[in-house]
């Protein structure tokens, strides 16, 4: 199943006079010819969309936007805000389905193992499997293939000879394969010294050693699960791509429950094996029904033969498809990113038994939040990359600056739960079999810190999408993540000492946000499109100011939202009424007094918030609240005040 846009995205069609294509197979569903129709709607005439720049003039001229060229040669119209949502929704829904299993992954792993050394030795070799899924599924190799593919689709689009996307598999699995291959073998050989680098005061190597030779093996098969999911999303299919965590924990949890009581903690690091092959599996059939469709060559589309010019992806077999610097940065920024859980495990191997396991806990449930908050950038990078594939960058500013509206306003809302119902969540997720009270409130004291630094690592994650998705490489976000990694070891090195694993969360914190403010100046143009650091700005050009007004708001009700939380929550009893009472009070607290951005019409308006659109009477909500509520309030402290004066 494939999301695809609805009618009303596919200008053109449903009684538009516009000539129908077969579909080509990449999601979007059939291509149309252009109509005069589609022009108008595009606010250009049919005959100018052969010519981008005269469209682009006259929809200037109409007091609309510019019709980017990828209108007048593409042949696939840009999705609409109800294509995005569903997608959104649907990738939503099965991460939060995977995030649930990962949970039961992690209570599994509690209630069978403890928080002890034998925990402590797993999570030393969990950090293969958390550099790979941020390297070759989540952030790296998808910076790389998703604009790689999107340039070979908008080819393929354009009537290009032979079919760029088949090409570019062609010209990429069988190099990749091989290469992840090497790599498992190699951890699982140095598993001994990886083991004694990453956790040098571990009490029981032996067993850590153990457990990262069976985890190695996921390198292979993250590796062929990411490259499977950046062909599919940038095909806009997002169903297979977002339920492989949905396998991969449940291999995980069935293979600890099947042979946990003969493998011990072994038995997980299998499972991580199983998972992997799990992930691979689920995404096989769509891909290749994606890859053995192929639409025929179109003409008539008024924008000339495809040349290929600019760009090497997707072109014949024998020549580089990826650009090898581009592969280079982005493996790299990956690297340095997932990085600071090396240094969080190093600084904490000194600390007494539990340390790490405290870290990871905690981290696992304050990172919810961040992950949620960032779904629907997964699904808008194959939009930002198509965009700049076909010149619009005006599209791919106004996506980036919306998308880190939205995700800072769902983070700040996680976030504000989290601090307020720490001790109740860890409570009533762990609080059972071999995990004890004082490892509840270990581990909340370290979420509560982890917490503060959620907005930064959305920031992270929305904005170095705008510097890889013109598929070029970008050395800026590499340097500021060292950046923001050097703080984060510096920081941790001198507070460990007399804070423990909370100085080594607040370093967590410190760090991830110096990147984050790093890469916003980066990306920052002035008022008059002028960059804030010299050379221009490093990737999309986004307004800082417009961006930084949308997320003020919510920051100041976060805070209040999360101290009102805390206090409800404290005050309930029982196990459930605490996360519950806290989770509503901070709901409706953020709600009504953080600034929920509405859409306006034209691309100046403020970023749009899906929940604003979904939920449109908040905002009244929120001034009826002031009107019938705060005021009175206001007024009758007024005339205490003046009655004590008099």
């Amino acid at each position: 199943m494939t999301v695809t846009p609805s009618p009303e995205a596919r200008p053109g069609t449903g009684g538009s006079g516009a000539e129908p294509v077969p579909d080509d197979g990449d999601g979007d569903g059939p291509a149309v010819l252009p109509s005069p129709r589609a022009g108008a709607r595009a606010g250009t005439p049919a005959g100018a969309r052969a010519d981008a720049h005269a469209g682009a003039r006259t929809g200037a001229r109409a007091g609309k936007r510019p019709v980017p060229a990828r209108q007048a040669g593409s042949g696939q119209a840009p999705p609409s805000r109800g294509f995005l949502a569903r997608a959104a929704l649907l990738t939503a829904s099965l991460s939060v389905a995977g995030a649930l299993l990962g949970l039961v992954r992690d209570q599994s792993l509690a209630r069978l193992f403890g928080a002890g050394r034998d925990t402590d030795a797993f999570l030393v070799a969990w950090t293969l499997p958390e550099f790979a899924a941020t390297l070759l599924i989540e952030d790296g190799l998808a910076y790389a293939l998703v604009p790689a593919f999107s340039v070979a689709l908008a080819r393929r689009a354009r009537g290009a000879p032979g079919d760029p996307v088949r090409s570019l598999v062609a010209g990429t699995l069988p190099r990749l394969a091989p290469a992840f291959a090497a790599v498992a073998v190699l951890l699982a050989v140095a598993a001994p010294w990886l083991v004694g680098v990453l956790a040098p005061g571990l009490p029981d190597p032996a067993l850590a050693v153990d457990c990262t030779r069976l985890t190695a093996s996921c390198v292979l098969s993250f590796g062929l699960a990411g490259y499977c999911s950046a062909a599919l999303r940038a095909h806009r299919s997002f169903l297979a791509p977002a339920a492989i965590y949905v396998a991969y924990n449940t291999g995980i949890v069935v293979t600890m429950f099947t042979l946990g009581g003969r493998w011990g903690v072994r038995s997980a690091a299998f499972g991580v094996a199983v998972g992997g092959c799990l992930m691979v599996a689920v995404q096989i059939p769509s891909l290749v029904r994606r890859l053995g469709a192929r639409r025929p060559a179109r003409t008539g589309t008024g924008s000339g033969p495809d040349t290929g010019a600019g760009t090497d992806a997707g072109t014949a077999p024998g020549q580089r498809p990826v650009d090898a610097a581009l592969m280079a940065t982005v493996l790299l920024f990956a690297l340095v990113r997932q990085s600071q859980v090396l240094v969080e495990r190093y600084l904490a191997s000194g600390l007494p038994a539990g340390a790490i396991s405290h870290l990871n806990y905690a981290q696992k449930v304050a990172q919810i939040p961040m992950t949620l908050s960032t779904m629907l950038c997964t699904v808008t990078f194959p939009v930002v990359a198509r965009a700049l594939a076909d010149g619009d960058t005006e599209q791919a500013r106004d996506r980036v600056e919306r998308d880190l509206v939205v995700a800072s306003w769902l983070v700040l809302l996680g976030t504000a739960a989290v601090v307020a119902c720490a001790p109740q969540i860890i409570h009533l997720l762990f609080q059972r079999g071999a995990f004890t009270a004082h490892d509840t409130a270990a581990t909340a004291g370290v979420m509560r810190v982890y917490a503060l630094g959620l907005l930064g690592q959305t920031l992270t994650g929305v904005l170095v999408r705008s510097y890889f998705s013109a598929g070029r490489a970008a050395w800026y976000p590499v340097a500021a993540m060292a950046a923001g990694l050097a703080v984060t070891f510096w920081a941790g090195a001198g507070t460990v000492g007399s804070w423990g694993v909370t100085g080594i969360a607040a370093a967590n914190a410190a760090g991830i946000t110096v990147t984050a403010v790093l890469l916003l100046a980066g990306t920052a143009s002035g008022p008059r499109g002028r960059s804030v650091l010299p050379g221009g700005p490093r990737g999309v050009p986004v307004r800082a100011r417009r961006v930084l007004a949308g997320v003020g708001g919510p920051l100041v009700a976060a805070v209040v939202a999360a101290v009102a939380g805390a206090l409800v929550a404290s005050r309930a009893g029982g196990p459930y009424a605490g996360p519950v009472a806290g989770g509503a009070t901070v709901t409706a607290v953020f709600v009504l007094l953080g600034r929920v951005p509405v859409a306006r019409g034209g691309a100046s308006g403020p970023p749009s918030l899906p929940l604003a659109r979904v939920m449109p009477f908040l905002p009244s909500l929120r001034r009826s609240f002031v009107r019938r509520l705060l005021l009175p309030v206001r007024t009758l402290v007024r005339r205490l005040v003046h009655a004590v004066r008099r």
